[in-house]
């Protein structure tokens, strides 16, 4: 019979024994680090996510955002429409929406120009803001007229020596340009016409017109004389503020008071809606304005439009051609005002 060695059995359940004792543990240290790891990587999420953007004072979307969305929003602004200026008549142009005052577009704004006639629209302010009742008559002596015959200057039509209304004499200054209208109130209000050009840029001075001088209450030409379409954009803003002003200045047509001279009063045209085939744009209607012109300035318009249910201010300046060309002031309102429109469509 053989003879069993127990011994030798017996270590070699031992050693099989431990041999399963250490894959467990194997297999539980494994197990460990594996839930270790796992730890690890949660607890980097949560400070990526979480405790980095409270840090840094950001939120997790904006810490989150892909370079790519600001390209792209950088790319959506340049390719989105916008009114063009390249191609109009008039070297300096600005155009504002009223309410908000952004310049939406604009051509040389900042340049100094002739205003010419535009220079009226501070004078219609100054005389409604400096008349306590536009119902009460004002006289036109004779020696106002003397230099305006001389110098052929626009007028809306009044004689030496009549004695008109405020509110007709102020509808002449806005519709037909009476440079005898300005002359009367500047007398009216200060005396003297030297003495309302102090008024006048003092206003000016106020409204924050800093490349502007007014010489004069008629803008007939002098080298003192000139501001920018961009300081005119910001007397227009202002002045249309006003009622009175408003509703003269989208005024088209309008019959003065009988007076001793005129029993049947005077008709006047506004100058610009006389150049006007149509006040319809696309999208809206050009509301009212007032043109300019001297050899010196050009064709010169500040203007008012409604376009889709917006309001629009439009100044040009410096447009070639006379009263006897095309209206390339008014032209130049229709191309701007015409793309702000389809624009929208």
């Amino acid at each position: 019979m053989r003879e069993v060695n127990y011994n030798h059995r017996d270590t070699s359940r031992r050693r099989r024994r431990r041999r399963k004792k250490s894959h467990r543990m194997s297999l539980a240290h494994k197990v460990t680090l594996l839930v270790s790891l796992i730890f690890i990587l949660l607890f980097a999420a949560a400070v990526k996510f979480c405790l980095l953007p409270a840090l840094t004072g950001s939120g997790m979307e904006s810490y989150n955002a892909p370079p790519s969305s600001l390209i792209s929003t950088e790319e959506t602004k340049a390719a989105s429409p916008a009114v063009t200026m390249d191609m109009l008549y008039s070297p300096c142009a600005i155009l504002k929406e009223l309410d908000s005052g952004d310049i939406l577009a604009s051509c040389n704004a900042s340049e100094r120009i002739y205003p010419a006639s535009l220079t009226k629209i501070m004078t219609a302010l100054l005389a409604i803001e400096n008349t306590p009742d536009l119902d009460q008559p004002i006289g036109l002596p004779e020696e106002l007229f003397s230099e305006l015959y001389f110098r052929h200057a626009s007028v809306a039509g009044f004689q030496p020596g009549e004695s008109v209304k405020g509110r007709d004499l102020l509808y002449g200054i806005l519709l037909p340009s009476g440079a005898e209208c300005c002359l009367a109130f500047a007398n009216a209000i200060s005396g003297s016409e030297e003495a309302f050009t102090i008024l006048m840029n003092r206003k000016a001075e106020e409204l924050g017109m800093k490349n502007t001088r007014f010489a004069n209450s008629t803008g007939l030409h002098e080298e003192g004389l000139y501001s920018t379409a961009e300081d005119l954009s910001i007397l227009l803003a202002y002045a249309l503020g006003n009622e009175e002003f408003r509703k003269v200045f989208t005024t088209s047509r309008y019959t003065t008071s009988p007076t001793d001279i005129h029993p049947d009063g005077i008709t006047f045209t506004s100058s610009m809606f006389q150049s006007l085939d149509s006040a319809s744009i696309p999208g809206g209607e050009i509301l009212g304005g007032k043109t300019g012109y001297t050899s010196e300035a050009g064709l010169c318009l500040a203007s008012l439009a409604l376009i889709n249910g917006r309001e629009y201010i439009l100044v040009t300046a410096g447009a070639a051609g006379d009263h006897q060309t095309d209206p390339y002031h008014i032209l130049d309102a229709q191309n701007i005002y015409g793309q702000l429109g389809r624009l929208a469509e």
